[in-house]
């Protein structure tokens, strides 16, 4: 089969690798969809995966067309989304209910070959079953949406909150679509790319701007959301969190990005940092929401490249330009979608 292959940080290339087989408990999937974020950036830089060459694709869905012996849970035929996440089940975090802090972590498409290929191989346990009526090239966005919606899990989700939301990117755009099903009395967003911030505002945020300061809130916003993993967004951010308000970092810095934190402005103001890491126990959550037409892939979804030009795909996404971008497989559309795909939303 063919599949994109980091080889080396910075390098990337096509080849032809051997199709995967399924084990007792595993399913192989004929890629239709598969997104590119931000890890696949840090992973071709020379961060995260813990050897090289690997086949990248963490985000895809498709139908699957190998079973091992022991599933039943689907069959070939069966359209899924697969849950990257790969937890050991037996380390401390494990043991806790901590399975995105795996202390032997791995995942498909970062540390194991992904779905930037034709086919891919996961365990059936990570397979979430598509209703009928939900386009697998489209389904690939429910692995970043589950990662939205492990976000949600650590915030305070209070009815009437307000919300400041850094980055109108697939991730920002989503944290918007939540924040507006949890109640939030407003929610503004932030982000220097106008055709970006045109999309937010056409997904009904309370207020955007290309910087902050443009916006009005002297109180400041109970709930501020960092999707960039920039270091002057996050500084940014830090300092308009409400007292009694919470941080949420999200996006995905630079291992040496570094940021300013005023002690005494946490203590006297009772102000929460947090975190949030990947997937946990939010796909299926993520699968449901989906199919019940949280996102519009019409408007999430702005590219779609053919699996020979992965490295173009890549470029387009560093570059800033656009939305969702994703690699199909053969027979799915390509080029940005048609005002009939995109629909009104």
């Amino acid at each position: 089969m063919k599949a994109a292959v980091i080889v080396t940080p910075g390098q990337i290339s096509i080849e032809s690798v051997p199709d995967p087989t399924p084990g007792p408990r595993d399913v192989v999937v004929q890629v239709a969809g598969c997104g590119i974020c931000g890890t696949d950036l840090h992973i071709l830089d020379g961060e995260f995966a813990p050897a090289y060459p690997i086949v990248p694709g963490h985000e895809f869905a498709g139908t699957v067309v190998a079973t091992g012996r022991d599933v039943t849970e689907v069959r070939v035929g069966d359209a899924v989304a697969v849950d990257p996440s790969l937890h050991c089940g037996e380390c401390y975090q494990c043991r806790r209910a901590r399975g995105n802090l795996c202390e032997r972590w791995a995942a498909i498409g970062v540390t194991v070959s992904g779905g930037a290929a034709e086919f891919a191989v996961a365990p059936v346990k990570n397979c979430f079953p598509l209703p009928e009526g939900v386009a697998p090239v489209d389904a690939a966005l429910i692995e970043p949406l589950s990662c939205a919606v492990r976000g949600f899990d650590v915030l305070p989700r209070r009815l009437g909150d307000h919300y400041l939301i850094y980055g109108a990117g697939t991730m920002g755009l989503m944290m918007l679509e939540l924040a507006k099903r949890c109640g939030a009395a407003s929610v503004s967003v932030v982000d220097p790319n106008p055709a970006r911030l045109a999309t937010a505002v056409r997904l009904g945020c309370s207020a955007s701007a290309s910087n902050a300061d443009e916006l009005t809130r002297p109180r400041g916003w109970d709930v501020v959301i960092d999707c960039t993993g920039v270091q002057a967004a996050i500084d940014d951010g830090l300092g308009r969190v409400a007292p009694a308000g919470t941080f949420l970092q999200f996006g995905v810095s630079e291992y040496r990005t570094r940021a300013t934190i005023e002690p005494y402005r946490i203590y006297n103001q009772e102000i929460t940092v947090t975190g949030s890491m990947a997937v946990l126990h939010s796909f299926e959550r993520a699968g449901e929401l989906f199919a019940a037409g949280i996102l519009d892939p019409g408007v999430f979804i702005s590219h779609r490249f053919p699996l020979g030009s992965y490295a173009d795909a890549i470029d387009q996404f560093r570059a800033g330009v656009g939305r969702k971008i994703e690699i199909v497989g053969a027979g799915e559309p390509i080029g940005e979608p048609t005002p009939a795909q995109v629909g009104s939303a």
